[in-house]
């Protein structure tokens, strides 16, 4: 899938607006609420991922959010999960790393497979309409 430069600048752009969200979130329920790590990466991804999806749509790639988008987007985000949750998980509990800093490194390896992705699940024939700009 051939992916244009634009494209790749405002998917950064949206990467960055969803870390900033998930991150800061993450800390305050890893610190101020006092979640385990796991459960403050839980949901601080889930919400993240609800954004990602809208910024991503709109902004992005430029296609109309529909419902049948919305529940597949989380299913190719699959991978991202997993890995980011394994990676989490190696870096805390095996690496002995802080736990502040690891999501930020393991953002690091699991971006360039979320773009592939995301614009694969967003750009297929049901998401075509384009969004009006």
């Amino acid at each position: 899938m051939r992916f244009n430069q634009s494209e790749l600048f405002r998917f950064v752009i949206v990467g960055g607006i969803n870390t900033f969200h998930y991150y800061v979130l993450y800390l305050f329920l890893l610190h101020v609420v006092e979640s385990h790590y796991f459960v403050a990466h839980s949901i601080g991804f889930l919400s993240s991922l609800i954004g990602s999806f809208f910024l991503n749509t709109t902004f992005t790639y430029k296609v109309k959010p529909t419902w049948a988008a919305f529940i597949r987007y989380p299913l190719t985000q699959l991978f991202n999960t997993s890995a980011t949750s394994l990676l989490l998980f190696l870096f805390i509990e095996i690496l002995q790393m802080n736990s502040s800093v690891a999501p930020i490194i393991a953002v690091l390896f699991t971006l360039p497979a979320t773009f592939i992705l995301t614009g694969r699940v967003l750009k297929k024939s049901w998401t075509r309409e384009k969004v009006n700009t």
